[in-house]
């Protein structure tokens, strides 16, 4: 069969496909009167990871769902990267998945049915590292290559993080590097050196498994994954659902050290403006590498967390002891006139 180069069917890819927070915010307003569901614990509102509902017994059920096109040519790549990213959302909430069901849009009359079939292997074979059954899905013909999952996941009520219940003081990290939209950018535009790919493919396969073990720490106040707004976008959410600011140290903020290479070869996503356009009034000056990296869109990005400020040590204590390093990269302030500020 002749190889077939997936991100060649998408005009996007990965999460830099989503609509941008300013357009979402615009088709999500309602008129019509709020129904209300009391025990819906996380809806729309605080535009959090996934929806989270109590079914009464002190158990949650954590429900969502995530899909897009290609990121990457191999299609067992692509299957298991959608899988991971769809999975987080219910991690993100402090959840443990235990089912999947996937979404598949394939052009049947382009791309031959064997390619959809290794999606959905390298699919399975994720969702067995997470513990849980791809249970079924369903398919369309489509114009364009997209393929995610639904998720299902649990909680105890009592271990629910959200995004928006961050507390001034707290202390801000980040589990995964940024830069994933550069490095996938750079692989379309046939510049990409393969051990650049490599280590970018890598971050994007591991599970956020840590934001179901970070749930059971009383002092995580707030947590979410970084997605397709960047890193910008979604610290705006805990800021704005939060009521505060954050200061950040763009020294500090985990990132791929070979950026710079790319960016100065113009491999920097379509994703990165459209953030920028919706949400940049709201965080002070940055020059354009700053910008090109802490707007870049992520897919299957790290996990964003909320420290209380006393229990920085001991949740790097915490980290160390499951053989991760990591230090933070800023902090939240009372709200200002800038959502987000440079130290």
């Amino acid at each position: 069969m002749t190889e077939i180069k997936l991100t060649q069917f998408s005009h996007g890819a990965g999460c830099g496909c989503k609509i941008s927070p300013a357009i979402l915010d615009a088709m999500l307003h309602s008129d019509l009167p709020k129904a209300k569901f009391p025990s819906l614990l996380v809806g729309n509102e605080s535009k959090d990871d996934a929806a989270v509902y109590d079914i009464g017994d002190g158990t949650c059920i954590v429900s969502t769902t995530d899909f897009f096109m290609p990121i990457v040519d191999d299609p067992f790549t692509f299957g298991s990267i959608a899988s991971v990213n769809a999975i987080s959302d219910v991690y993100a909430m402090g959840g443990e998945p235990f089912m999947a069901i996937a979404i598949l849009g394939w052009p049947i009359n382009k791309i031959p049915a064997e390619v959809a079939k290794e999606v959905l292997e390298g699919s399975r074979k994720i969702c067995a590292q997470a513990g849980i059954p791809l249970a079924g899905g369903h398919s369309i013909d489509c114009p364009e290559p997209v393929f995610g999952l639904a998720v299902t996941g649990k909680l105890k009520k009592e271990h629910l993080k959200r995004n928006d219940t961050a507390r001034e003081g707290s202390i801000l990290y980040l589990t995964k590097p940024l830069g994933v939209g550069i490095i996938t950018t750079a692989q379309k535009k046939g510049i990409v050196k393969e051990e650049h790919l490599k280590i970018a493919i890598d971050s994007m396969l591991t599970l956020n498994k840590l934001g179901a073990d970070f749930a059971k720490l009383p002092y995580v106040n707030a947590m979410t994954d970084v997605t397709g707004f960047g890193l910008l976008g979604h610290l705006t959410e805990v800021c704005e659902g939060s009521n505060l600011s954050a200061e950040i140290e763009f020294e500090k903020v985990p990132k791929f050290e070979f950026l710079l290479e790319y960016l100065n070869q113009k491999s920097t996503p379509g994703g990165t403006q459209r953030n920028w356009d919706s949400y940049g009034a709201k965080i002070a000056p940055l020059d354009d590498e700053q910008r090109a990296i802490l707007a870049d869109p992520q897919t299957s990005g790290g996990l964003l967390v909320s420290v209380d400020k006393n229990h920085a040590a001991d949740f790097e204590r915490f980290l160390e002891n499951k053989g991760i390093q990591l230090k933070p990269f800023g902090r939240l302030l009372q709200r200002g006139d800038r959502v987000v500020v440079f130290k």
